[in-house]
């Protein structure tokens, strides 16, 4: 299980366009988004690059915290 923090989300609709992002990289399943804790844990079929999963999180609007 991979995980990344996430800046810039408020609401359950920050939520479901992080998941949506993350979910539609071939390779990734099991997206979970937690508001309260900031961060999104998935599970990887195949190895993701990071900077894959860094840009669509920014494309939804939401910046990544290192």
């Amino acid at each position: 299980m991979k995980s990344i923090k996430i800046k810039g989300m408020s609401c359950q609709h920050c939520v479901m366009a992080v998941t949506r992002a993350l979910g539609a990289i071939e390779g990734i399943r099991d997206v979970r988004v937690d508001l309260d804790k900031g961060m999104a844990t998935y599970q990887e079929e195949k190895p993701v690059p990071a900077d894959v999963v860094i840009a669509a999180i920014r494309k939804a609007g939401y910046d990544v915290v290192d």
